[in-house]
């Protein structure tokens, strides 16, 4: 997972160039839940890693700008880009079951519009 914070932020999941769908985990020093997602991620980090996101994380507790631009009430927040695009978020951890079905929505979604242009 790259880090990111409020001031490159733009530069790197908004407007970095491709297509690939990123993911921005934002998260909190001594956060449970937070700390639920990064367990969970290194017991499956294989099936993350099959997702084919590209990741970002940034600690929204120490970086109130980016905690601020998001009008964030809670984390851990999962948010999707892809080409420029806030395409969704995910609030909390709802575990890998549902986390990889509404990733997969977005890359089918993707592979909707690719074709139908």
């Amino acid at each position: 997972m790259s880090e990111t914070a409020d001031v490159r932020f733009d530069e790197q999941v908004v407007r970095a160039p491709g297509d690939d769908l990123r993911c921005v985990f934002l998260w909190g020093h001594d956060c449970y839940n937070c700390n639920l997602f990064k367990q969970s991620a290194m017991h499956y980090r294989a099936q993350l890693t099959e997702l084919g996101l590209t990741w970002f994380q940034a600690d929204v507790y120490s970086d109130t700008a980016l905690s601020r631009r998001f009008s964030l009430h809670g984390v851990p927040a999962f948010y999707f880009f892809r080409s420029g695009k806030r395409l969704g978020r995910i609030t909390g951890w709802p575990g890998l079951p549902q986390f990889t079905q509404a990733v997969q929505k977005l890359q089918a979604d993707a592979q909707k519009d690719a074709s139908a242009s």
